[in-house]
């Protein structure tokens, strides 16, 4: 009779913790597609297998073609886990929550832009801007363009007046760094991050970088506010526990989540 009872009592726990998480999902994760999508799934990739891993769902990455379906597919739900920067998380804020936000080993959890010229263009420093063409990311990005308007703005000169801007085709960071480099325009806002990601399009030495810009907030990870709460959870736990040296993150180019 001890031991029925015992066998019903283990039975009726493992119904119980059963029954109180939630079946697995597939999840869509997702960032906005600022660099190549050869690049993009690169970084993604070993994330969405960790985290695939670690919640038991199946996580899935896709690539959006523009910013702009990026935000759609947000705010309509597909895209459940997102990586963004906080500008754009901002617009998503509603149907989103921020649960991690992405930590660098230079400045810890807050990223900066920087403004990039030819060496010959003759562009020294901020002052040196005024009047002159500038492309940037878009008008949403935090290392693209909003670290350098604030900049600008301490010294004294409004970017959106002052200067001639112009977005990027698709917004990404290396249509900046080749329109600066050919000379399609005088001066390039991008993110410090993306420095690099024209380098095989470009000759060697024909971006100069001008000056750094204001440190903001770092991207994030957010999750659909329609998420079950115990899977908010477990994908939290994951990503805090990842560290410095776990291919997610190197993938990334961060040093973890906090």
């Amino acid at each position: 009779m001890k031991k029925t009872a015992f066998c019903l009592l283990v039975l009726l726990c493992g119904l119980f913790l059963l029954c109180s998480r939630v079946a697995a999902e597939e999840y869509i994760l997702s960032m906005p597609p600022v660099f190549p999508v050869e690049r993009l799934t690169a970084m993604l990739h070993p994330l969405a297998v960790y985290l695939s891993k670690e919640t038991g769902n199946n996580i899935r990455v896709l690539v959006m073609k523009n910013v702009d379906q990026y935000m759609t597919e947000a705010l309509h739900g597909k895209i459940v886990i997102a990586y963004a920067n906080p500008a754009l998380y901002v617009n998503i804020s509603n149907v989103h929550q921020a649960v991690a936000a992405a930590v660098t080993p230079k400045h810890g959890a807050r990223s900066r832009g920087i403004i990039i010229s030819r060496p010959e263009a003759g562009i020294s420093g901020i002052n040196d801007i005024k009047g002159k063409k500038i492309m940037i990311v878009s008008r949403e990005s935090a290392g693209g363009f909003l670290s350098q308007k604030l900049t600008l703005r301490e010294q004294g000169i409004d970017a959106e007046r002052e200067c001639r801007l112009t977005e990027a085709a698709n917004q990404r960071a290396e249509n900046v760094l080749l329109s600066v480099g050919v000379g399609d325009v005088d001066v390039g806002f991008i993110s410090e991050y993306a420095l690099h990601t024209a380098d095989q399009y470009i000759a060697p030495d024909s971006i100069t970088v001008v000056a750094q810009t204001a440190l903001l907030p770092n991207w994030v990870v957010s999750l659909s506010r329609k998420m079950p709460q115990v899977q908010k959870d477990d994908i939290l736990e994951a990503l805090l526990n990842l560290g410095p040296e776990a291919p997610a993150i190197k993938a990334l180019e961060i040093s973890g989540f906090t």
